[in-house]
């Protein structure tokens, strides 16, 4: 006979409140909400279907990098020249076409470019053991430089050149919004059901124990870093398509930095092992209309550098404060 100590214990009921906490990313949804509600209240323009298509277009430049970005800061990795290879990748392809070269043997060099800097950063990350904040930063100034070089200091415009890339649509929605979706939507797949993205976290967590677990750690971390690179790229010929020109100041630091902050506020770990595309798609999402809302109700440029870095701030700390918690 079955004594009643053995019988299965009810499990306690959930109250309303532990099911609403355990939704992912619950405050920073709240806050993007909050934002969307005050936005509509102040000014009608921000629920314009105009202006909505136009944040779209906007941030499907930032999502690109923000999703390489993510998979690489999930393994420790981190890349500060992705912006200055934007720059770069606009500059190169905007004299190109301006030149008379093809769209496709454009695209192809301006890509494959990209790829070779993130290759780069990758085998000084990994082989020289240079701290991958220093070694990008620098990898950024220089490429700076460089896209400054290339255009000479000028604007370089490419007429129609992308026109349809840059502002055509489909379905009502920008032909950049499905080129960010997708890449969004391979990533996630890539870091949550493939070999490859495990091995990333199991990088992240701890790179010791990867590589003595069987990770090809170096194999990874260069794949890591030419994937970057190679959506730097990407995220560079969108941008000139939807600029139609490549100038001065294109792409760069404050493009990273704006990156950065979105994939740091949805809670991607700054020390690795950590991290989600659906968090980093709400950072990018906050980010975007926090600017908008910012430019409708005429708010000085100024404020959105400062709102950018202060935001930052605050998600660092809570990333540190939180890691902290868990040990």
């Amino acid at each position: 006979m079955t004594s009643p100590s053995t019988l299965a214990k009810p499990k306690p009921a959930t109250s309303p409140l532990a099911r609403l906490g355990s939704i992912p990313h619950l405050g920073l949804l709240a806050v993007l909400i909050a934002i969307v509600i005050f936005a509509s209240v102040r000014t009608d323009a921000f629920l314009n279907p105009n202006n909505l298509i136009n944040v779209a277009r906007q941030v499907s430049v930032v999502a690109v990098i923000a999703a390489g970005l993510t998979l690489l800061m999930v393994a420790g990795g981190m890349d500060f020249s992705m912006g200055g290879n934007v720059a770069v990748t606009t500059a190169v392809a905007a004299q190109m076409l301006s030149h008379g070269w093809s769209t496709a043997v454009t695209l192809a060099v301006s890509i494959a470019l990209s790829i070779a800097v993130g290759l780069v950063n990758g085998a000084v990350v990994t082989f020289t053991r240079v701290a991958p904040f220093v070694a990008t930063l620098a990898t950024a100034t220089l490429l700076d430089g460089v896209a400054l070089l290339v255009i000479d200091g000028m604007s370089i415009s490419i007429d129609d050149h992308l026109s349809t890339l840059g502002n055509g649509k489909t379905l009502g929605l920008p032909n950049l919004t499905f080129v960010a979706a997708l890449v969004l939507a391979v990533t996630a797949f890539v870091m949550r059901w493939t070999t490859f993205g495990r091995d990333a976290f199991a990088i992240g967590g701890n790179e010791d124990v990867a590589r003595l677990s069987g990770i090809n750690v170096v194999r990874d971390k260069l794949l890591l870093y030419g994937l970057a690179g190679a959506l730097s790229g990407l995220a560079g010929i969108m941008l000139l398509s939807r600029l139609a020109a490549s100038s001065p100041g294109t792409g760069g630091l404050q493009l990273q930095l704006t990156a950065v902050a979105a994939v740091v506020i949805g809670g991607t770990s700054l020390a690795g092992g950590k991290g989600t595309i659906g968090g980093t798609i709400l950072g990018v999402l906050l980010l975007g209309v926090v600017a908008n809302v910012l430019n409708l109700l005429q708010i000085s440029s100024y404020y959105q550098q400062i709102s950018v870095g202060a935001v930052l701030l605050v998600a660092a700390i809570a990333n540190l404060m939180q890691s902290r918690g868990k040990h």
